[in-house]
């Protein structure tokens, strides 16, 4: 089987997200198991690290690649991050699933296109609806 190195990276950073759900380890590896489903991912792991006092990093190991949650819910912030390589899985799908289910007041995003001859970013304008 041929395998393509074509892959899209969708960067997020979410501000204004509840303290709760940013803090609650079930609640985001949940979310990260549901919004790798909602891309047509193949969920093969999903680990994590619980930060004291608070805060934690939740990481999807997926057939396709990855998804990712850094959370810092003091500052009502987090950072997720979805790199699937090929064509059939779409980890835009992913992303804006988070954003349903975090509702966060402001987001920042990135798209790269990846596993060609040059590198394209583009800025998107990701909304959580």
């Amino acid at each position: 089987m041929e395998y393509s190195t074509f892959g899209r990276h969708i960067i997020a950073d979410l501000w204004g997200v509840d303290f709760d759900k940013l803090n609650d380890i079930a609640f985001l590896k949940e979310q990260l198991n549901e919004s790798a489903l909602a891309s047509g991912a193949t969920v093969l792991s999903i680990d994590y690290h619980r930060f004291d006092p608070h805060g934690a990093t939740l990481f999807a190991v997926l057939s396709e690649s990855h998804l990712s949650i850094h959370t810092y819910p003091e500052k009502g912030f987090a950072a997720i991050d979805g790199y699937t390589c090929g064509h059939s899985v779409d980890p835009l799908k992913s992303i804006q699933y988070l954003l349903s289910a975090l509702k966060p007041d402001k987001v920042n995003s990135l798209k790269v296109t990846r596993g060609q001859s040059d590198l394209t970013i583009k800025r998107l304008a990701l909304r959580e609806d």
